[in-house]
């Protein structure tokens, strides 16, 4: 039976980090055994991982050859993963696909990280052999020294919130449609068997539930992406955009973004891309091209607002806060980083941190694409801040990690060119224009006007089918974009469409 996750990605590192694969090119039982346990034992709160077997690796350039297993081959492992998983104490059972990789059939062994964790392995398969626990260390299984048994006491039956079972929901709270929804999206081969499966079937082949028949529900993750209304079991996971008018704070509008935790992430940024991301085009004399910056570049803002939805608790009842004033963005959510980040080293060129707070999201937000993990966050808003000419991003949290703020200032030309603009101010032979992307209803106002210029807003409102106020309002912005001009009066005139815009 398929995986819920795209397997040539899968294979070629993408969303998952390489430290949580391990490629045999043969059936070995011993080794897989040890890998399966420090799989389990998820000693950084990686989500677990992958054996691959069928595949020869080279490390070196990450290529794969599928050696491919024979039938015999394969059901020789389905048989005796069974007898391995009572080898681990207490007993740990896999996900297990057979799939097709360039031709080849391979075996997918998906080890997520266990719910009764620390978890002991035979050190051989001998009768009587002893047991040991064993971990991952970057690539590579180890067995797990007297430090590391200390830590992986630590987190005995410390099972991260996203990964928990949620007693007070039922598997009615989950959605099919949005699961089939996710699994089209990620390309999994699972999308083409879920509408033929039960939602019990789904669901524990996902591992977004758990428990007896009798007893099975929901886990947070899968309430946090394949609910309606997750804010019901995590009140206040939201996202609220707050744009203020000036640093007093006294006028200000608010928008705020529920729902499942991918969807309110895209909504909120298509809402900042659309309404506070803008464009500045400086045309320089003598030259063909102009200079093009923006105020904010979005790539910035888009990582720092998904880790924030990546790191933040679910079991505070705190939104994550997007505050726009004139001059800078801030985010903030609850709690503060994971440890060895803290008020000292925060802000230093490079970050390392691989501990994560919420394993399980963080894997189904790399498989839609939002975010890298890796610790590549702090790279990537660096190198697009740069890019842009911005000042670096700010970070902040308190001794305690109570907090998590991230502070991105305005380009500085973009700040001069409001001040100018707003006091009608023009430098030399210098002309600078902010060029603001249009909304859905913005665009298709001038589509229409392209094809009838003489159209009423009456007519324009009833035939893009919104409210008469706000195509008035739209028509309204559009001139102030200097996308629009009106030539002649209300009645008998007509609209033009302006070439710059």
């Amino acid at each position: 039976m398929a995986l819920p996750i795209n397997i040539d990605e899968l294979l070629s590192g993408r969303v998952v980090e390489t430290e949580r694969l391990e490629f045999k090119e043969g059936w070995n039982p011993e080794p897989v055994l040890h890998t399966m346990c420090a799989f389990a034992n998820d000693v950084n709160n990686w989500g677990g991982g992958y054996i691959v077997i069928g595949i020869a690796e080279k490390k070196k350039v990450w290529e794969f050859t599928p050696k491919g297993l024979t039938v015999s081959e394969i059901g020789k492992i389905q048989k005796e993963l069974l007898g391995l998983s009572h080898k681990i104490r207490p007993d740990y059972f896999p996900i297990v696909e057979v799939t097709k990789y360039k031709g080849k059939d391979i075996v997918i062994i998906w080890v997520p990280g266990g719910t009764h964790r620390p978890y002991k392995a035979a050190v051989s398969l001998a009768k009587g052999a002893e047991y040991a626990y064993y971990i991952r260390r970057n690539d590579a299984t180890k067995r797990a020294t007297v430090t590391d048994e200390r830590s992986l006491m630590k987190l005995a039956n410390d099972v991260p919130f996203d990964d928990r079972i949620n007693h007070k929901a039922t598997l009615d709270d989950l959605q099919p449609s949005l699961i089939r929804e996710y699994l089209v999206e990620v390309g999994s081969d699972l999308a083409k068997e879920a509408p033929k499966m039960n939602l019990e079937d789904l669901c524990r082949r996902m591992n977004i539930a758990e428990g007896p028949k009798e007893y099975f529900k929901p886990k947070n993750i899968g309430l946090m992406l394949f609910c309606d209304n997750p804010q019901k079991f995590f009140p206040v996971a939201q996202i609220d955009v707050v744009e203020f008018e000036d640093e007093v704070g006294d006028v200000f509008s608010e928008k705020i973004f529920k729902g499942p935790v991918h969807r309110q992430v895209r909504a909120a940024l298509d809402y900042i891309k659309n309404s506070v991301i803008k464009e500045f085009v400086r045309k320089v004399p003598n030259r063909a091209e102009a200079d093009r910056f923006y105020n904010y570049p979005y790539v910035a803002l888009e990582e720092i607002l998904v880790n924030s939805v990546y790191h933040r608790s679910y079991e505070q009842r705190e939104p994550i806060e997007v505050r726009v004033y004139p001059d800078r963005i801030l985010v903030l959510s609850y709690p503060g980083p994971m440890p060895p980040l803290g008020k000292d080293n925060i802000n230093k060129s490079v970050v390392t941190s691989h501990i994560y707070r919420n394993r399980r999201l963080g894997d189904f937000l790399k498989e839609l694409h939002l975010t890298e993990g890796r610790c590549t966050g702090f790279p990537k808003i660096r190198r697009a801040m740069k890019n842009n000419g911005s000042p670096a991003v700010v970070y902040e949290t308190d001794k305690d990690r109570l907090y998590f703020m991230a502070t991105i200032k305005i380009h500085p030309r973009a700040k001069e060119t409001a001040k100018r603009i707003s006091s009608g101010g023009v430098v030399e032979k210098v002309v600078e224009k902010v060029v603001e992307k249009l909304s859905s209803n913005q665009q298709r106002i001038v589509d229409v006007i392209v094809k009838n210029p003489a159209i009423s807003a009456q007519a324009l409102a009833e035939l893009i089918g919104i409210s008469h106020r706000k195509t008035q309002d739209n028509l309204a912005k559009l001139k102030d974009m200097g996308v629009l001009k009106r030539i002649g009066p209300d009645k008998g005139g007509h609209w033009e469409v302006l070439k710059e815009g």
